[in-house]
């Protein structure tokens, strides 16, 4: 099949050097259009979970809409968080995002490199003792963490504290596209939603990460490149090695 129309499902990314290299090379387009979009819990719906923020010592912020989503909700139902806080971020970029709430202490801020592990890392001996609340999306696992959360015998709860809502999408042809690449359960909710009796047919699929492979094979999705892998850590190295496959 001649692939020359490629759907990516997220915003157009500021740089795009890896994309145009594989335009070039092969022909091919690239379109970026998000299938949803994140949204904060309100706080009648993050109540139902029956989660005092201040029962906690530590939380752990995975994304930036997690931690607006977190000092709005303690705003709102007036929990004035302690100086005595501790921070734990999945990478130094979730972590500097902090400034924008409160003043940066490396005495209570940790980052770590994106893992899972790392997370733990920084716990260590040290912060055993804490009191986690990990904060969470509706569409995403965080069995990973937990699980070492559990081998370590560190105290937890889980929280939702934002939410994926489907774009409208009504007026995207996605089958006058080759190929679609998916990263997030949310983006198959959002397929599902905006086009009813959805048949894959020749469209060829792309998964990016663990979370999204389960989503796509339960809503019956036919996975044609799976990344990412030691040969293609990207989205566009994937297509690339995909696409000179068919050459």
């Amino acid at each position: 099949m001649n692939i020359k129309k490629i759907l990516i499902s997220q915003k157009t990314p500021r740089v795009l050097t890896q994309y145009e290299a594989v335009s070039e090379k092969f022909g091919v387009t690239f379109d970026f259009c998000p299938f949803f979009k994140v949204e904060p819990l309100t706080s009648r719906e993050f109540r139902a979970q029956r989660i005092n923020l201040l029962d906690y010592t530590a939380i752990v912020f995975s994304s930036r809409h997690a931690i607006d989503a977190f000092f709005a909700l303690a705003e709102e139902l007036r929990a004035k968080i302690p100086e005595t806080m501790k921070y734990f971020c999945s990478t130094e970029a979730v972590a500097m995002y902090l400034q924008k709430h409160i003043v940066y202490r490396k005495r209570k801020i940790f980052f770590g490199t994106g893992t899972p592990e790392s997370i733990v890392g920084l716990i260590g001996p040290k912060h055993k003792g804490e009191k986690f609340l990990i904060t969470m999306s509706d569409s995403t696992s965080s069995e990973a963490l937990t699980s070492l959360f559990d081998d370590h015998k560190l105290s937890y709860v889980t929280g939702v504290f934002v939410k994926s809502e489907s774009m409208d999408l009504k007026d995207l042809d996605i089958h006058s596209y080759d190929m679609v690449v998916f990263y997030n359960p949310a983006d198959v909710k959002s397929l599902q939603e905006n086009f009813p009796g959805f048949e894959q047919g020749d469209l060829k699929m792309v998964s990016y990460g663990r979370s999204i492979v389960k989503a796509m094979e339960d809503a019956g999705l036919r996975i044609d490149v799976k990344a990412p892998s030691p040969e293609a850590p990207s989205v566009a190295s994937a297509i690339e090695l995909y696409l000179k496959s068919l050459q």
